[in-house]
């Protein structure tokens, strides 16, 4: 499965989001607006041993797959010392396309997934054991998740329940060592921190901003996570890990055993979480991604913890059946979904397929390198940073990429090369309707339709570019905060396209 996903990696197109944050990995900043910098750390390990090719970026995805996988292994293995559970706890994520293909997929939350399970692995060795240290490693881990991504700080309700409702409440209240962690995990977290301190906290109210808009109630986006959910966990998966869970989260609260609290809390209560959110917001697809390992533990753990409690043996027999059943069929999707990706050569989704939404760039970047030459342009405009990290990579450093509004996004970026820039004509490439934005009217630009290209992925047209010459004006890198060049689009999807129309 491993092999599987290296050679998923090398094959599959770039995605815009991949395409960003290797750009972020080209840069020397603390920190970023979007998330902290754990992503571009990982593209800068990958890249480092493989140059900046497909496997190379992806490369820290595949290694975060296996570190979870040897983590969740040693977390079944000393709770439950029984090795059928501890193959389980290998094969499940292999099971959930989420992790058994999509780990190779770079995104702030497969940097995170490690290092939270490496904090709730922590944990259980504290309750194995009862050496205090093991605080240490938690908070290390917990502030190096933190500064993967902010999502990170849903599992504090876990740690706490872990300390409050065991017997052993009174114990680690009263002990320096889970706030020694916490200062650890601020230590550690502290980049981000400083970053935002000289920022005006703009990573905060990004999110913030995000999180707390009024939207209205929509079943559809209801539907939408719940669906998901079922896809990139599993049909079958799904509803066994949510049983095992809930067993988990009885047994635990009910005999206040601290490892069943911890695993089972720190997946139920960022699950409701999201699901609560999901009446008003559409959630991303990898916003949950970081709950369900803890979710395959419990599950691993509670098939053997059924017989060791004295279950009736009909509800043991199906309890492993329905395991086996959402092991064996989950692996099968996820290799049929592999194949159907590198080898097969249709599109049974149309325009809302996930890897072909955002495949085929190279066309449009084709087509820029020709009116590069055609026109004497010595540098490329964009006005979505999703464009702008596709030309970044294609170019890859041989033509200056700029994305002239959003300047925000871009605060303590090195010179793209404004000596290429300045008083030289430019060629700007804009998604349609994008390319009709009128923030072009604040600035002198004088623009030149050239032609417009289609973006095709197996045959079905994915998106249209607008390809333009500017003359006339050189934009500004660093505008201050109050110009609309500055500001980044704090609501996507429907409320900026409604913007663009008005």
């Amino acid at each position: 499965m491993t092999a599987m996903r290296l050679v998923y990696a090398g094959m599959l197109d770039l995605r815009t989001d991949e395409a960003y944050y290797w750009t972020w990995s080209k840069e020397s900043v603390l920190s970023f607006l979007d998330h902290p910098p754990g992503i571009a750390w990982s593209i800068r390990f990958g890249t480092a041993i493989f140059g900046d090719t497909l496997v190379g970026v992806r490369f820290g995805g595949i290694v975060a797959m296996l570190v979870t996988q040897l983590l969740l292994a040693d977390i079944v293995r000393r709770v439950t010392h029984d090795m059928r559970a501890v193959v389980f706890a290998l094969l499940l994520p292999e099971a959930a396309l989420y992790y058994g293909l999509l780990m190779a997929k770079v995104a702030p939350d497969t940097a995170m997934i490690p290092f939270a399970v490496a904090m709730l692995w922590s944990l259980v060795r504290l309750n194995e054991s009862g050496n205090p240290r093991w605080w240490l490693a938690a908070g290390l881990f917990a502030g190096l998740a933190l500064l993967s991504k902010f999502t990170a700080i849903m599992l504090l309700p876990a740690v706490i329940a872990f300390v409050l409702v065991p017997d052993w409440r009174r114990r680690w209240l009263l002990s320096s060592y889970p706030w020694r962690a916490a200062l650890i995990a601020v230590i550690v977290f502290s980049p981000v921190l400083i970053w935002n301190a000289q920022h005006d906290w703009a990573s905060f109210r990004f999110q913030a901003v995000r999180a707390v808009a009024d939207r209205q109630f929509s079943l559809r986006t209801v539907g939408e996570f719940i669906g998901m959910q079922f896809g990139l966990v599993g049909f079958v998966l799904l509803p066994v890990v949510l049983f095992g869970v809930t067993l988990t989260a009885w047994r635990g609260y009910r005999t206040r055993e601290p490892v069943a609290i911890l695993l089972s809390t720190a997946v139920l209560v960022p699950f409701f979480y999201f699901l609560w959110k999901s009446l008003t917001l559409r959630v991303g697809d990898t916003w949950p991604m970081f709950l369900w390992p803890a979710g395959f533990a419990a599950t691993a753990i509670n098939l053997v913890m059924l017989r060791r409690e004295g279950a009736s043996e009909r509800m043991i027999k199906s309890t492993f059946w329905w395991a086996r059943v959402a092991v064996i069929s989950g692996i099968a999707f996820v290799v049929g979904v592999f194949f159907y990706y590198v080898a097969a050569p249709w599109n049974w989704i149309g325009r809302t397929d996930p890897a072909g939404i955002e495949a085929g760039f190279e066309q449009v970047a084709a087509r820029a390198r020709e009116q590069l030459r055609a026109t004497g342009a010595t540098w490329i405009a964009t006005s979505d940073y999703r464009t702008y990290a596709m030309l970044r990579w294609h170019f890859n450093g041989q033509v200056p990429v700029v994305q002239i509004n959003e300047r925000g996004r871009f605060q303590g970026f090195r010179d793209p090369g404004i000596d290429l820039i300045k008083d030289h004509p430019g060629l700007y490439v804009g998604r349609e309707p994008d390319h009709r934005l009128p923030l072009w009217d604040l600035t002198t630009a004088k623009r030149q339709p050239l032609e417009r290209v289609e973006r095709v992925w197996r045959g079905t047209l994915m998106d249209t570019y607008a390809l333009e010459k500017i003359t006339g004006w050189t934009p500004d890198l660093s505008p201050p905060p109050d110009s609309p060049l500055f500001r980044w689009r704090v609501l996507a999807g429907d409320f900026w396209r409604s913007t663009v129309a008005s």
